[in-house]
């Protein structure tokens, strides 16, 4: 479902002629009005006439405080944003300054809101680039990190504006769905916060607010909502705790000899693999295999069900999961990297056995299992929330789905400036070795005329592959990925410099802005290589939208290769196909462009099914439930 923009763009354009009569007013005076408005809207009354004037203020507050003067596209993603919708805004169009807006209309209304990011970086700039404007509106701002304790984390709940990454949120969540069980069974977290809150007493119990930290889930701006609320919404949030310790060693041992065992077994003799979906299937040989193999000494192996099980875990471990791409072995522990977003996801685990698998192939010390507490995918816990916003540059395409699961309309708001951005021939090779040779030759050639360049990985494996490259060129060039991101800041703010080369995995693309340096526009911009596309459109676009941003020149070109994880998962016997007609080790690139299509489709496809997989689990689990507790 689509809202149309015309409405609040009209208003938006009311707000901008009332904030231009206000240049003359004083400080005292513009904060004096503000308060005002808040005050209006602590009371409900808070009407779209007090809309134009409360964003009238907010923008002329923004010019003194931020040295920003929010544009009327800005203004209407606002205005969006407050009225419950999923915004589409082309990137470089100032999402952060829109959610500022939006976070202050609804800040006011004294219950808070969340403003959700991708990742930790993020929602610490932002908190601390929009506090004075927030601050002027007379409203509290804080933010919570991967590191915050339990008292700050009340502290940052308990200000009008809290930033945080939707793990973070979540997590909070379900550690206080957690406490609210042991003090009230019967209770739910958010009825026993609101009681907590209002000084509630309850007679024969000791509850006091130090048992949680969240207030309840009133709003949520959610930012990049597609790649949250869509892209990641298949993996839920758990809450776990140590298991059995008694029988940690026997367990390790069992994950090791699993191993060993997935070691010998060959594909397609032993086992297949369909790597489209990524699963692992014995053969009636490997399953004889499995059940010759020695096991003596190990009781966890030695039931032939439980066998094959870890047997296959292991298999899936070695064929499906890489060093580089899904994970890293980081100072002797495997840690998941967010396919997503290119970071380390250093306090989650994969569930089940499986992160253990991972350990026992790579020689590392086997962790203790975790035992599963509470859990709760983000499509759940968005729902939750009494009103839900989010904003992208790439909505379009799963607005139905945003419908359907969290009843949110996209409203497209037009680009403030006309796009600028180039983009150049798709360049497909039949070798992968090839491919990267023609990113080298791309990047040297625009290296030579003194753009800067962007180069786009899908893995940490392929980022550093790629600087090695470089360096037997000696092509100067920094890398961002999520083994080198302590200097993440410091080498975006240098990418868009003369010259500069900047190796990046998806750690680059959303949410990130690359300013050009001095005399960049005259030479053409910011140019931007792919080096593999994505499951999803929606992911290569963000990436692209790092060149050519408000109004800005810019180019973008991917190179692409057969031998791709999208081509092999998902369009095989049409890459056989389209390898045939290669030239040169070349594909055309109106082939291979209608390859990646099909690709992607199908990847889309399966990730929906797998979406609806999830949010039908939950409806089930919910209904369970709540039959279970009304029949107490």
């Amino acid at each position: 479902m689509a809202r149309r923009p015309g409405p609040l763009l009209d208003l938006a354009h009311l707000a901008c002629e009332a904030s231009r009569r206000l240049s003359t007013e004083s400080d005292h005076a513009i904060r004096a009005s503000l308060e005002h408005c808040r005050e209006r809207a602590r009371m409900g009354r808070f009407e779209p006439s007090t809309h134009v004037e409360a964003l009238s203020l907010l923008r002329e507050a923004s010019r003194r405080v931020l040295g920003l003067e929010p544009f009327p596209v800005q203004l209407a993603g606002a205005l969006a944003l407050d009225a419950g919708c999923a915004v589409e805004m082309a990137t470089g169009e100032g999402k952060t300054l829109t959610a500022a807006l939006a976070a202050a209309l609804a800040g006011w209304r004294g219950r808070g809101v969340h403003v959700v990011t991708v990742n930790d970086y993020l929602a610490e700039r932002d908190a601390s680039w929009m506090r004075p404007l927030h601050a002027w509106a007379g409203l509290t701002v804080e933010s919570i990190g991967e590191e915050a304790t339990p008292r700050d984390r009340r502290r940052a709940y308990a200000a009008d504006i809290t930033y945080a990454t939707a793990k973070e949120v979540a997590a909070d969540w379900l550690r206080d769905r957690l406490a609210a069980a042991r003090v009230a069974p019967s209770r739910s977290v958010r009825t026993l916060a609101g009681m907590l809150a209002e000084g509630v007493a309850m007679p024969g119990r000791s509850v006091t607010a130090d048992r949680l930290v969240m207030r309840g889930l009133a709003h949520a701006i959610v930012d990049e909502a597609d790649s949250l609320l869509i892209d990641e919404a298949v993996t839920p949030l758990i809450i776990a705790g140590e298991s059995n310790e008694a029988a940690d060693e026997r367990r390790a041992t069992a994950f090791r000899v699993a191993s060993e065992i997935a070691a010998g077994l060959t594909e397609s003799t032993d086992f297949r693999v369909d790597r489209e979906i990524r699963e692992v299937m014995l053969t009636p040989e490997g399953r004889r295999r499995v059940a010759d193999a020695d096991v003596a000494g190990v009781p966890v192996l030695s039931g032939a069900r439980r066998r094959e099980e870890l047997v296959v875990q292991a298999l899936s471990a070695r064929v499906l999961h890489d060093q580089g791409r899904h994970y890293l072995v980081h100072e002797g522990k495997i840690v998941i990297v967010d396919e997503f977003t290119g970071r380390l996801m250093s306090d989650r685990t994969w569930r089940d056995g499986f992160h253990q698998a991972i350990e026992a192939k790579e020689g590392v010390v086997v962790t203790r299992p975790k035992e599963t507490l509470d859990s709760i995918s983000f499509q759940r816990f968005f729902g939750m929330y009494r009103r839900l916003a989010g904003m992208s540059g790439t909505l379009s395409e799963a607005s139905r789905e945003l419908w359907s699961v969290y009843s949110l309309a996209v409203t497209v708001i037009p680009r403030h400036r006309p796009p600028l951005l180039e983009r150049l021939p798709l360049m497909a090779y039949r070798r992968s070795d090839d491919r990267w040779q023609g990113v080298v030759d791309s990047i040297v050639a625009m290296n030579r005329i003194g753009r800067p360049v962007l180069v786009g990985t899908r893995s940490v494996e392929a980022s550093e592959a790629l600087s090695l490259r470089l360096e037997r060129i000696g092509m100067p060039h920094r890398v961002l990925n999520a083994l080198r991101h302590r200097e993440e800041a410091q080498v975006i703010a240098a990418a868009g410099v003369r010259g500069a080369v900047t190796i990046a995995t998806n750690m680059a693309g959303r949410g990130t802005d690359i300013r050009l340096g001095a005399g960049v526009e005259g030479l053409g911009g910011l140019h931007v290589i792919a080096t593999e596309l994505h499951e999803a459109e929606r992911v290569d676009r963000q990436l692209a939208g790092r060149a050519g941003r408000q109004g800005e020149p810019g180019s973008v070109q991917a190179f692409l290769s057969l031998e791709d994880e999208l081509f092999v998962r998902f369009a095989s016997l049409e890459a056989a196909a389209a390898s045939r007609l290669s030239r040169n080790g070349m594909i055309p690139s109106s082939v291979a462009r209608a390859v990646a299509r099909l690709a992607q489709a199908r990847a889309q496809a399966l990730a929906r099914r797998r979406r609806a997989d999830v949010l039908r689990t939950d409806e089930q689990l919910r209904d369970s439930l709540g039959f279970a507790a009304r029949g107490r």
